[in-house]
């Protein structure tokens, strides 16, 4: 495809560069995506070169489509031929209420997608500028290329803000003890066996607590070491530092599982969700981590069950980069200052898989739009689409600027009075019409 004319260039082939791709795709227009990864770089956190890599956890959270508003974004997408989501629904593994994905299968299926189709042009090479021209969306996400991210601040005359992300380990199964662990969901929900769980009793406890605070971890560079976390994806040592029983009422809470072998709640539970469809590896929930690695053997074979575990994957941390989004991006996600250039997913400071491909949707049809003079109004903030555009777009304070889940908190609250136990239900009714409303009039 060496005489392959685009009429877009994404720089960046992740889940936001993938999803807005497939819209321009669709409707007629050829796509170039760059993707330094194959191309001579690698991150410092991807352990391949598969477009849509999912380099923390392999969950895309919630799927409850009534009373979550990333469940609602799930549907929202699904209705707009979300590539993501497709391959994501191909792809799953059980994970109760979510949808939690094999991580491996996901990335084949999206880069098939993108491979297969006539108007998407994939090339492994790494952009370091940012074109002077030409209709471009820069969609490297949290971890771009130092030479572009470079080109990015002298763009736009801000700094370049960050923050630290944490990966979680990855369990091979057949290492795990089951006479000790046991198959269980939160409740019940799901079939029973979609998470496996390792139970600790106080003194357990007390003696892992203590040895998160103690072991060794990963030291920063100066410029790093006023980088704040991600509350969403925090370290479970630092969530550790915060008290004694924080990670009780966190990751590690007891509530809604029973030992089969006692009869009763443990003090403190570790859980381990699916992470391929063949079940052979499991991650630890919330167990992101920025202990050195022999830290972490040392420590989390002593949680009962994992004695004798094997790690196909260890934990670590990585830094991520997002732009100050209110200031910098129109409504449409233009570069004010450079309107040929658009930003899409987690470089603009939305956070999480699902948000990220959001972007990079909504992204591709504002493009397109403009390409084939189409005029269109963004989806209001009574959608879960909607708000988090508008979060990303201006309704967030620039100066605390910081990533974001999509949560009720971003929607126009509700006018009428609804009893507590349905609010949550209103407003995914009332986001359903009005996103109906707005797909109905999509031009394109």
């Amino acid at each position: 495809m060496s005489n392959f004319q685009h009429d877009v260039h994404i720089i960046g082939g992740g889940l936001a560069g993938c999803e807005a791709a497939w819209q321009l795709a669709n409707r007629g227009i050829k796509v170039k995506i760059s993707e330094m990864r194959g191309g001579g770089k690698m991150t410092a956190a991807h352990q391949s070169d598969g477009l849509a890599e999912l380099v923390c956890s392999n969950s895309f959270r919630s799927d409850d489509d009534e009373n979550n508003a990333v469940g609602l974004l799930h549907h929202e997408m699904r209705l707009l031929n979300s590539i993501i989501m497709t391959c994501a629904d191909e792809a799953k593994v059980p994970a109760g209420s979510a949808l939690a994905v094999d991580r491996e299968i996901f990335s084949d299926l999206v880069e098939k997608a993108m491979n297969n189709h006539d108007n998407i042009h994939v090339v492994r090479e790494c952009v370091e500028t940012l074109p002077n021209n030409g209709i471009t969306i820069i969609s490297t996400g949290p971890l771009t290329d130092d030479g572009l991210a470079h080109q990015i601040i002298e763009k736009t005359g801000s700094e370049n803000l960050a923050f630290f992300d944490a990966i979680a380990p990855i369990v091979h199964f057949d290492s795990v003890n089951m006479d000790i662990a046991w198959f269980q969901s939160r409740w019940d929900k799901g079939d029973g066996k979609d998470y496996i769980n390792c139970p600790m009793d106080e003194e357990e406890y007390l003696i892992f607590h203590q040895g998160l605070m103690d072991g060794e971890k990963t030291t920063f560079k100066q410029w790093e070491e006023n980088t704040p976390y991600f509350e969403g994806c925090m370290p479970i040592e630092v969530m550790a530092s915060r008290g004694l029983d924080t990670l009780r009422f966190g990751p590690m809470k007891p509530v809604g599982l029973t030992n089969p072998a006692t009869g009763k709640r443990a003090h403190a539970v570790v859980q381990l969700r699916q992470d391929n469809k063949q079940g052979s590896l499991w991650n630890m929930v919330g167990f992101q981590t920025k202990l050195k690695h022999g830290a972490q053997v040392e420590l989390f074979r002593k949680i009962p069950g994992l004695e004798n575990a094997e790690f196909a994957r260890l934990g670590g941390l990585h830094r991520n980069s997002f732009i100050r989004s209110p200031i910098l991006l129109d409504r449409h996600l233009r570069l004010k200052s450079a309107p040929h250039i658009r930003f899409a997913g987690q470089i603009t400071g939305c956070e999480g898989y699902v948000e990220s491909s959001a972007i990079g949707l909504i992204c591709g049809i504002f493009t397109a739009a403009d390409i084939l003079g189409a005029d269109i109004i963004p989806p209001n903030n009574m959608t879960s689409l909607g708000a988090l555009l508008c979060h990303i777009t201006g309704d967030a304070e620039a100066d605390s600027y910081q990533p974001m889940n999509v949560n009720f908190g971003l929607f126009t609250p509700l006018t009428e009075k609804v009893h507590k136990k349905q609010r949550k239900l209103a407003m995914t009714s009332r986001a359903k019409e009005q996103f109906d409303i707005w797909r109905q009039n999509l031009a394109i």
